[in-house]
């Protein structure tokens, strides 16, 4: 058995030529790549996770853990701009790992690549359900909880809706979790709703599947407007939101630990693993590689301007969020609409939700779109069937390929748990940001002439700090979603040992 055989690399000068025949339209400037990025990463992060993770691990100190995790994403997204330049295709890191570590260390990426895009697109699309659910409260519409949630979980309740479900046949049960109150919707028996199916996320990853199918052209187009909207509707939260903080909330500022990850330093450590998935749009840029007018001069701007704009949001906003209203009622789907309910701004309210509608919108678009590219440069490469990189006709889009994906995305959101899905993907997502952190390294020893449009300051510090973070994050998410990870990990092998090794185009033309 050749072993080395697994570690056969992808030159260099094939990829960069690969990349000048493509077969993709190329119609994104910098201002797109940067639109891109942003679209990605204020959704999640923002509308979703930074209220569960305030709410569940980190309280007020929530700010704590983006700047941790902010820091291992700059150190991850300097390396990414050095690739992206080097190495301007739609892999992303997938290909950065075939010219640097090998064939069997590609294919892992990009099966983490499915958790850090697809999984991802679906615990945004559970968010979204959420708001879409809240927004129809506006105009007096109940929608069924039990058919916005997932099969036989149980449904938390804010106060300042409660009379809202109770008017409509329902009742609330209180129960005390960490020391504070929450609400569980409950039947006029008495008894638990459990959630049965999530039909609004299912629909809202059915309409991103379509416009993609679509084009990309007109996906960036819809995606410029969304960007423009809910930009603009965070930084009215910011500015009005600062006159009604109550700085009370925010005392203590790191709340006692409860044992385990629930508060204390360990829990800040927590909430920056859990709420990392919510910076994949940065590095969502760089699937657009093969579709950017001018990649090694754009591919830098789009991922670094993003990342900044974003981080600076994310730290104000995090900081009214948990101001306004106390952190442990922060557990629900639609923090941002449940902040804004109590300070009784219905204008505000009304906004704030079209805003977060609109913004988890783009964020599911875009996350769609980079797990089709990935696995469209797969297929390429003849890891997987031909089908991923089968274009449309009219198009020009991998049709078969979106669906599929559409199809996946949409069944996870619609049947687990959102806790669930963001703690698998902050860890696959770490552990492929360590990976290219060290393609970084290992390219630079062993290619050290190859033209870098781009490359990250400070020597191999930047690579080494982006592993070091990367790795202490993993380690604060938990043993248990390790484990998880690395069933699915071993799962990724066999697939590969199945059928990768033999279809793979690279290794037919060495054979050769």
């Amino acid at each position: 058995m050749n072993i080395g055989r697994y570690f056969i690399r992808k030159p260099v000068s094939q990829i960069q030529s690969e990349c000048e025949k493509s077969e993709l339209k190329r119609s994104l400037g910098a201002l797109n790549l940067i639109s891109l990025g942003i679209g990605c990463i204020i959704g999640a992060g923002i509308f979703v996770m930074t209220g569960q993770a305030a709410a569940q691990y980190a309280g007020p100190a929530i700010m704590l853990s983006f700047v941790l995790a902010g820091l291992a994403c700059a150190f991850a997204g300097l390396c990414y701009a050095e690739l992206a330049s080097t190495l301007p295709v739609s892999g992303s890191a997938y290909t950065y790992a075939y010219a640097s570590l090998g064939e069997v260390f590609a294919w892992i990426m990009g099966w983490l690549l499915l958790l850090e895009y697809g999984l991802a697109a679906s615990t945004v699309a559970v968010g979204w359900s959420g708001y879409v659910v809240s927004f129809l409260r506006e105009f007096g519409v109940m929608f069924p909880l039990e058919w916005a949630n997932p099969m036989g979980m149980k449904i938390t309740v804010a106060e300042s809706v409660r009379a809202f479900y109770e008017s409509h046949g329902y009742t609330m049960i209180t129960e005390m979790v960490n020391n504070n109150p929450v609400n569980y919707l409950a039947d006029q028996s008495g008894a638990l709703v459990l959630g049965a199916l999530n039909l609004p996320a299912i629909f809202g990853i059915a309409m991103v599947t379509v416009l993609l199918v679509i084009g990309i052209s007109e996906s960036a187009k819809v995606n410029n407007i969304i960007v423009i909207v809910k930009l603009s509707v965070v930084i009215l939260l910011i500015v009005v939101g600062a006159f009604y903080v109550d700085t009370a909330n925010w005392h203590p500022f790191i709340p006692d630990n409860q044992g385990g990850d629930t508060y204390g330093y360990q829990g800040i450590l927590k909430a920056a693993g859990v709420i990392f998935f919510a910076y994949v749009g940065f590095e969502a840029v760089s699937t657009a590689a093969q579709e950017a007018k001018n990649p090694q001069r754009d591919m830098p701007i789009g991922i670094l301007g993003s990342l900044l704009v974003c981080t600076i949001l994310y730290m104000a906003l995090s900081a009214v969020l948990t101001g306004i209203i106390p952190y442990y009622k922060l557990n629900v789907p639609d923090p941002m609409a449940l902040a804004v309910d109590s300070i009784g701004l219905k204008w505000l309210s009304f906004l704030i939700k079209i805003g977060a509608i609109a913004g988890l919108s783009s964020v599911m678009l875009v996350l769609v779109y980079g797990q089709t590219r990935v696995f469209y440069m797969m297929s390429k490469d003849g890891l997987l069937p031909s089908a991923f990189s089968t274009l449309h006709q009219k198009f020009k889009t991998p049709y078969i390929n979106t669906i599929l994906i559409g199809v996946c995305v949409a069944t996870a959101a619609g049947i687990v748990p959102l806790s669930q899905l963001g703690d698998l993907v902050s860890m696959g997502t770490l552990a492929a940001f360590a990976i290219v952190c060290f393609s970084v390294l290992y390219l630079r020893h062993t290619q050290p002439d190859i033209p870098r449009p781009f490359r990250a300051p400070g020597g191999p510090i930047i690579p080494v700090l982006g592993i070091l973070f990367c790795g202490y994050l993993m380690y604060g998410i938990g043993w248990t979603v390790f484990v998880t990870l690395k069933l699915y990990f071993i799962g990724g092998v066999i697939i590969y040992l199945l059928y990768g090794q033999f279809a793979s185009k690279l290794a037919k033309s060495q054979a050769k």
